[in-house]
This record gives C-alpha cells, sequence and structure tokens, in this order.
C-alpha cells in the first residue's frame, strides 16, 4: 500500500490502489526498473518535405532544381494556403515543371489507413501509416467556434507510462517537422471537404480550418523537441511561410522532461504549456509517471512555474482521475497546497476522468469522487475545469491511442485521391 501522508482527518479511507501494467509487460532495465527512451533507435527519415524547411530554405532548394526562387513562394501558398500538394491544382507553375517540382518538395508522408468517427460527426480518428510503415494516431475535434487537432510526435512513446496504450510497444521513432504539420495540413483538407459533422445549429460561427493544436497524441513531444519546435514555427509563421495560427491556440503537454521545459520557456513562441502531472506525491508518481525517477513532482512543478515566470502565461496541468489510484481527497489538498506554495493566478487545472474499462484498475472515478476532488482545488484558489473525454467511442481520448492496424481491415481499405481521403466508420473510442 502506498502511504497516505494526511490521511487523519482527511475523511478518506478508500482503498489505494497500486499502478501496474494490464495485458502488456512493461519494458524493464537490468535493474527491474521501467524502461524509458530519451533518444530514438537508429532509423531511416523520411526524404526532405517543403514542410521541413524555412522559407529561405526552400528558396534555395528550389534553385538547385534550375527555378526561380519566386517558385517556393507559390509552392508554400499551395501547401499551407489551400492545403494541396496535387499539382494538378496548381496551375500557376509551368505545366512541365509541376511533376518534378511535387516530386522534389512533397514526398509522401501519411497514407491514411483507417477514419473512425463519432455518431454526431464531431470527431473523427485517423490511422496514418508513415513512410516506414510505423502507424500513428491524430484526432480532429469541432468545438462551438472552433476545431481541435490532437497530434502525434513520435511513432510510439518511450516513456513507458503504465495506464497509456501508447507506450505499451516503447518508442519506434521520432516524427520528422513535416510529419506532424501534414497531419494538420491533412486534417484542414478533411474540413474543406465537409467530412466534419458538428456544426452549429444557433447561427454561431464555425470555424473552416484547424485553430488550435494540442501536442497530447502519440508521443512525449519534448523528447523529440527539435522537430516539434519546428513544426510549431511552421504553424505560427505567417502564411504562405507557414500555416498562421495563434501560438496560443497550441498547446505543448509532457509528462516533466525539466530541462526541455525550462528549454521551452527560452523559445519565445507563447505556447500554452501543460504539464501531465497525475499525482502530486513521488511516492505514487515514481510508479504512474515512471520519468518522475529522475525528475520529481516538486522539480516538474517549478519547471512548469518557471514557464510561466518567463513568458507570462499561464500553465495547465494534467490530471487523469484514476478510482482509488490517485483521486484521494488529500491529494487534491496536496496538490493545491504545493500549487499555492510557488504563487497564485499562475496555473489551471484540467482533471481529466480516464477513459472506463470493465474489469480493470485503471478505470475512472466515481462522480462523487471527481466532485469532490474538483471542489476541493476550487475551493483552494486553484481555477479547476473538468475536462471534456472527447472520443472515447472511437478509442480517441486521452490515453486510448495506441496505432493498432488490423492488417485484414487495412487490406481492405480503399483510399481515394492518392491516400489523403478515405472512408468514415462509426466506432467506439478504445486505446
Amino acid at each position: 500500500m502506498l502511504s497516505n501522508p494526511s490521511a487523519a482527518g482527511a475523511g478518506d479511507d478508500r482503498p489505494q490502489v497500486r499502478p501496474r501494467a494490464e495485458g502488456w509487460t512493461q519494458q524493464t532495465t537490468e535493474d527491474g526498473r521501467p524502461l524509458l527512451q530519451f533518444k530514438q533507435p537508429r532509423v531511416a527519415q523520411p526524404r526532405t518535405h517543403l514542410a521541413d524547411l524555412t522559407l529561405a530554405e526552400r528558396q534555395e532548394r528550389v534553385k538547385e532544381l534550375g527555378l526561380p526562387a519566386f517558385r517556393a513562394k507559390q509552392l508554400s501558398t499551395h501547401y499551407f494556403v489551400h492545403h494541396t500538394s496535387d499539382p494538378e491544382r496548381m496551375t500557376d507553375l509551368p505545366a512541365a515543371q509541376r511533376g518534378t517540382l511535387v516530386a522534389e518538395m512533397f514526398p509522401p508522408l501519411l497514407t491514411e489507413v483507417r477514419r473512425l468517427t463519432t455518431d454526431n460527426g464531431d470527431t473523427i480518428k485517423f490511422l496514418w501509416r508513415l513512410f516506414d510503415g510505423a502507424l500513428v494516431e491524430s484526432v480532429l475535434m469541432r468545438y462551438p467556434g472552433r476545431v481541435t487537432l490532437c497530434v502525434s510526435s513520435q511513432a510510439g512513446c518511450g516513456m513507458n507510462c503504465p495506464f497509456c496504450a501508447t507506450g505499451q510497444n516503447g518508442l519506434t521513432r521520432n516524427m520528422s517537422t513535416a510529419e506532424i504539420v501534414e497531419q494538420v495540413v491533412r486534417a484542414n483538407q478533411v474540413i474543406a471537404e465537409g467530412a466534419l459533422g458538428g456544426r452549429r445549429r444557433d447561427g454561431g460561427h464555425d470555424a473552416d480550418r484547424v485553430t488550435n493544436i494540442v501536442f497530447m497524441g502519440m508521443g512525449e513531444p519534448l523528447a523529440n523537441y527539435k522537430r516539434v519546435i519546428a513544426a510549431v514555427r511552421r504553424m505560427v509563421d505567417p502564411a504562405p511561410e507557414g500555416l498562421g495560427m495563434s501560438a496560443r491556440h497550441i498547446t505543448v503537454s509532457t509528462v516533466g522532461l525539466v530541462p526541455a521545459i525550462n528549454r521551452l520557456a527560452d523559445e519565445g513562441i507563447p505556447v500554452t504549456f501543460a504539464l501531465s502531472l497525475h499525482a502530486p506525491d513521488d511516492e505514487l508518481r515514481d510508479e504512474l509517471i515512471p520519468v518522475n525517477s529522475r525528475w520529481k513532482a516538486d522539480e516538474a512543478i517549478d519547471a512548469a512555474y518557471g514557464y510561466f515566470a518567463k513568458t507570462g502565461r499561464r500553465v495547465s496541468i494534467e490530471y487523469a482521475l484514476i478510482k482509488d489510484m490517485n483521486d484521494h481527497a488529500w491529494r487534491a489538498d496536496l496538490l493545491a497546497e504545493k500549487l499555492n506554495a510557488r504563487g497564485r493566478g499562475w496555473v489551471h487545472v484540467n482533471p481529466i476522468p480516464l477513459n472506463p474499462t470493465p474489469g480493470s484498475i485503471w478505470t475512472s472515478s466515481e462522480p462523487d469522487v471527481t466532485r469532490e476532488f474538483v471542489d476541493r482545488l476550487n475551493a483552494a484558489g486553484i481555477p479547476t475545469t473538468l475536462r471534456d473525454t472527447r472520443g472515447k467511442e472511437i478509442d480517441g481520448a486521452c490515453g486510448q491511442l495506441a496505432a493498432e492496424g488490423d492488417e485484414e481491415q487495412d487490406a481492405s481499405v480503399t483510399a481515394p485521391d492518392g491516400g489523403r481521403t478515405g472512408p468514415a466508420d462509426t466506432i467506439d473510442l478504445r486505446g
């Protein structure tokens, strides 16, 4: 049993469930500790794509191909503004050179394998195959006035958290800058085709492209730091150099890689920063989040506060509420105490009901327990909002992205338009 340092008078005598892997064997080191993979294996990366390059680098590349530099801006407009790499739509380019330009600047990155859509159509989960056969997922969600895309940054994940479906097979490789950006471009294509439902019926505004990005898909973003930051720059660069998105509408999440958090604070890009904490006490977090063996909860919280102090951007604390494991009232009190000790007004807590699995230790907190947890944080002056678990029915909610491919089903998927789009099915969000 894990100890309860404040059980006296807490009025919470529920059992303490310990984390453990279910249905899979957690990778461990020789001394029995959960294996952490901070570096990707030595594997091939995709060919250089236009989105891997800055505008100046694109101009140099175009000149190497024997064409004037201004063609780079035209290509960038097609990709970042019109969301296409189809040479037939690039009528402002010389017909004799289109094929060469597209082949050199837009090598294939993502092939759609499967598309799952919720009954009301407002959430779509994509399964993508990368050039080397690796599988990743992204989730597209419509909300009133905005469209959010949850993107992946790695194929697999090396953080080995026992409750997360993505980490069960370890890290395959980092995704390239362009592979990350391509998820946004392909999502914008889907929106333009009218495939994302859930539109408002009250006459209010509906976004016609992705407006918000959350790096909460597969992988640990800060373990792929250089490529993730380059992708963020492509997202915020003004069109046509990039997608022209607001940095404030981009959320970068981490389980607590402290040196990378500090580095992110120095980038000068005012993204929203989210720390996936999930436990305020090291005794539980060591088992729940294996990277806590490197950087303890207080170190991660200190780094999060440092991000706020340097950027002025309020930080989010992500906290998956797991029945009888981390949802005890005393942990809400301890979390509030630790956050308030660093000041007021710098942080917002997002508790997330874990997606329930019948008979598993990994299941969501009871509603009354959830309410008490949220109420205790709010009463302590910590702004707290219970987060929407959008996409559960199609295994697209937090912690459910596993990129599992059914080869028989994959073989039967016919993706029209060269793999750019695919069939939509209705499903259940569980990974």
